[in-house]
Formats: structure tokens, sequence, C-alpha cells
């Protein structure tokens, strides 16, 4: 009966069986930063609330996710500085977090594969206003995945010193690009 088993397991993966992997939401880690003109940055992290990918034994057919935006927290700073500056960014200036407490991506398609690189096309929801993304998986196991991606936050009506709605903002401005580093364990 064991044998049989096996058997089993190594047909569906030789057949390219897929199937729906939850995230383990606890050692899972979704890692941000922005940038400012100025080379200042800060980065931080976030919480899933859930997460499933589709795989095809180490590939990555698609997936869904929704991020706990009232976990967002910022870890290069420390006490008043800190607590400030994860205030603004949970406010209207920002992600208007009490209002939109959950961001939501969607992976609908594999856009590449090669080199060991995993690109899908996605659409991610933030505020209430969805747009295509792109992610990249640069690995993927048995047990985790890494991946990473860049949004546009204007486009998500994120307008804070942002040079898509200001002029002459000078080394006020912070760059629209957000950077996320994503890693998942299952």
């Amino acid at each position: 009966m064991k044998n049989l088993i096996l058997a089993l397991a190594v047909m569906a993966v030789a057949l390219g069986y897929s199937q729906d992997t939850s995230i383990n939401l606890e050692t899972s880690k979704l890692r941000w930063e922005g940038k400012e003109r100025s080379s200042k940055s800060h980065y931080g992290g976030l919480s899933f609330k859930s997460g499933d990918l589709k795989l095809e034994g180490t590939k990555v057919k698609g997936g869904s996710f929704i991020v706990d935006m009232t976990s967002l927290d910022v870890q290069d700073l420390s006490g008043g500085g800190k607590t400030r500056l994860e205030g603004h960014l949970r406010s209207d200036d920002f992600f208007s977090v009490d209002s939109n407490p959950e961001a939501f991506l969607i992976l609908n398609s594999v856009v590449s594969d090669s080199n060991g690189v995993q690109v899908l096309q996605g659409d991610l929801t933030i505020k209430g206003k969805t747009a295509p993304v792109q992610v990249e998986f640069t690995e993927v196991t048995a047990s985790m995945a890494s991946a990473q991606m860049v949004f546009d936050r204007s486009v998500y009506d994120v307008r804070f010193r942002s040079g898509s709605f200001f002029e002459n903002l000078g080394d006020k401005l912070i760059y629209d690009d957000i950077e996320i580093q994503v890693n998942l364990n299952y």
C-alpha cells in the first residue's frame, strides 16, 4: 500500500498535478522599502491574513493573498520616530488603513519561466484600487518561495510628497516605487 501511494505521488508530480498550498501565516514575511530623493529610505514589514499558492511541483501557477495593512510597521526606526512614521503611513496621507485594512494580490498567469526565475502577472488592490503588477519568484522549493515586486504607489492614490501629484518637491520628494520582498513558507 505504501508503494502504491508513493507511485501515485510520483505520477502526480510527473503529470504536472497542481495543488493549492496555504502559506504559514506565522513564518511568512513581507518586507517593504520606500525611498526619498534625498537618499533616505525606510523599511518595515506587513503580515499576511491569508495566502495560497497554486503549485505544480516547484512551479508557481497562481495564487491569492490578503495582507493585513493594520500590521504595517517600521523596522529602521525606534521610539517616537517609529511611532510617528507608522501613524503617518497608516493615515490618509498614505494607505488609509482605517478605511482600507486589507490589500489583495491575485496571481493570474505565468509571464515567463527561465533561468530559475518565474514571473507571474497579477492584480494588486490597495485602497480599493486595482492595477496589474508583476511578481518575480527567484526561489521555489517544496517548502518555501521567495519573491519580489515593485509597485507604483501613485496608481493607488497614495499621494504624499509624490512627484506624480506635486511639483517642486526637491529633496522632499518620495519616490513612487515601493519595493516588496516576500518569503513564503508553507
